[in-house]
This record gives C-alpha cells, structure tokens and sequence, in this order.
C-alpha cells in the first residue's frame, strides 16, 4: 500500500534530500522568523536558540567553523503525526581538528504553514564535548 506522506513529513523529507547532499538551503529556508532549536543537554551548546536570526548567528556560524569539510545529514527515519514529524539521522563531518564528528541525532520538530517552528534535538552529547569547540 502507497500511502502518501503528509505536508509536514514532505517538508521534512525535502529537508533531508538536501543535507544528505550537503546543501542546508531547503533546511534555511523553511524556517519561520520564529523558530526555535533546543539542543538537549548540559554542553558548551546546550540551550533554545530563539528565532532564526539567533539559530544562524549564535549557532550554525559558529557550528560550522569548527567543520573541515562538508557536513552531511542524513535521515533513516521519519514519523509524522499533526504538526509533529520525528526524524531519526546521522550527521557527518570532520572538525577543524581532524575529529570525525559522526552523531546520531532524533529531532522531533513542529511544522506550521509550511514552515519549521520548532526542533528539539537529542544526540549524544559527549561527542559534542569533545569534538566540537565554543
């Protein structure tokens, strides 16, 4: 049986084609004015960024300085229910220190209009303590 996937789990998996190629601009883009990112934890990185403007300055620039090469995202798994999709990925990259960065993250996410409002991102916070720097 094909079911077709919801509006939101679509969102997602669009999303998803393009960090898997490394183009975060789909992820960008469908992000409301907003959105907010929890990175779950006790790390240097832990905390809500508010709105996109704080998401993209406080912490994907100072995220991705620490990369030496293209990061990539790439989901295994999604499950959507309302304005709720889960998506179960695995990001990869090498840090500016030579670290492989490889987490497994779940985000559980909350679509409106068409747009990102919310992630919550679990990961294994270890690895982001000693392979990522602030």
């Amino acid at each position: 049986m094909n079911v077709q996937a919801s509006p939101n789990k679509q969102l997602l998996q669009d999303i998803f084609a393009g960090l898997a190629r490394g183009d975060s601009r789909p992820f960008v883009n469908s992000l409301a004015d907003d959105f907010c990112w929890t990175l779950t934890g006790t790390t240097a990185w832990s905390r809500t960024y508010r709105g996109k403007q704080e998401v993209m300055t406080d912490l994907m620039r100072p995220l991705f300085a620490n990369f030496a090469d293209q990061y990539t995202n790439t989901a295994q798994r999604f499950i959507a229910e309302g304005d709720g999709v889960v998506v179960e990925c695995r990001g990869e990259v090498t840090t500016k220190s030579g670290k492989p960065y490889n987490n497994n993250y779940c985000w559980v996410c909350r679509v409106e209009g068409g747009q990102l409002k919310e992630v919550i991102e679990y990961m294994d916070t270890q690895l982001v303590a000693t392979a990522l720097e602030r």
